[in-house]
């Protein structure tokens, strides 16, 4: 809304400068012979008006460091000039110079002089931007945004799904950043010609939409491209703003969590989450679940808690499809999930099915 107020006061005020030259023009009897060319003053003035509205719309992703440069070069490229200028003024004066030709050299002096310093200074500035990013041109003027670290969203982290749920347990209490970078690998994903990645790649994106569908979610799309992205992997380039940002991932990826810990960068995987969550077994605690296969080992059986835990019994094989009761004996912990191990003790009741 700001854009467009913008872009029509800054319409309107052209169109008010073209009228002022057109009726000045016509007032003062400029070129009687062709009252067209005040008209013409005024349609270039409304013309330039709108090529400069529309060059600003067409380009959507502007550098910021590039523009910063630009705009803090010219500025300290021009004061240089004016004290350059004060300061070469007795070389233009007499006795130093002849009075009419001192007046005459000194602006075509000072406008060598500036084009030459404004040139210098945004080069400098533009080649040592990642250098000084100290500098006041590279301040980065960024929105107030709710907790201390924002969480960086991954790949592998909007595909599961479950990061909706956590969400809305309100369980982050900062901004979620979603790379734009992240959006294009999903939708590539989500045009593969393989269903089972299409599919991924569309449960990915419906789960992006529900999140920004939701007020209370504070998610933002990253559109700046970073010096360090270039050449970079979608990996490399997460750990990078990550970095930048000073914030956390959040990913269900393992290569991608010892890369970023390597790196120093905090991780939140989902996968870790969810087995803190799960309920503690003790050894010799007793459980009722249903065995559903084999397992590898000989008498082994393999049934699954609700949820998801696989629990691995000794002594099972033989009551497939049953319901059995057996007493936990220990209990495995991994970043991939969690295994409870338990014996055979006494049959429940057999399956209806």
């Amino acid at each position: 809304m700001g854009l467009f107020i913008l872009r029509g006061t800054f319409l309107m005020v052209c169109i008010g400068l073209g009228e002022v030259f057109r009726s000045a023009a016509t007032s003062a009897g400029i070129l009687p012979d062709r009252p067209w060319i005040p008209w013409v003053v005024f349609l270039g003035i409304l013309s330039l008006a709108l090529g400069v509205i529309a060059v600003d719309m067409s380009v959507k992703r502007k550098p910021l460091d590039t523009i910063s440069a630009v705009y803090f070069g010219l500025i300290v490229g021009l004061l240089l000039t004016f004290v350059a200028g004060l300061a070469m003024t007795p070389l233009f004066t007499p006795p130093m110079a002849d009075a009419y030709t001192g007046e005459q050299l000194k602006p075509l002096v000072q406008l060598v002089l500036g084009a030459i310093l404004c040139y210098t200074c945004i080069s400098l500035l533009m080649q040592t931007k990642n250098d000084f990013r100290f500098l006041i041109p590279y301040v980065e003027f960024s929105k107030e945004v709710k907790g201390r670290r924002p969480y960086i969203l991954d790949t592998s982290a909007v595909i599961d799904g479950r990061i909706a749920d956590v969400v809305e347990a309100n369980i982050f209490d900062s901004q979620l950043i979603m790379p734009r970078f992240v959006i294009s690998e999903l939708q590539a994903i989500a045009d593969s010609s393989d269903r089972l990645r299409r599919s991924r790649g569309r449960r990915g994106l419906d789960i992006l939409n529900k999140l920004r569908a939701n007020p209370q979610v504070d998610l933002e799309i990253h559109d700046r491209e970073l010096p360090e992205f270039a050449g970079q992997t979608v990996d490399l380039k997460l750990v990078a703003l990550a970095k930048h940002l000073e914030g956390k991932l959040i990913t269900n990826d393992f290569n991608l969590n010892k890369v970023a810990r390597l790196h120093g960068v905090g991780v939140v995987n989902l996968n870790d989450l969810a087995n803190a969550l799960k309920p503690v077994f003790l050894p010799g605690e007793r459980l009722e679940v249903r065995v559903v296969k084999p397992g590898e080992e000989p008498g082994q059986g393999v049934g699954y808690l609700d949820d998801g835990t696989m629990v691995v019994i000794e002594g099972g094989k033989d009551h497939l499809n049953e319901v059995v009761s057996i007493a936990v004996t220990s209990m495995l912990q991994t970043s991939a999930g969690r295994m409870v191990f338990g014996r055979f003790e006494s049959l429940r009741h057999a399956s209806r099915s």
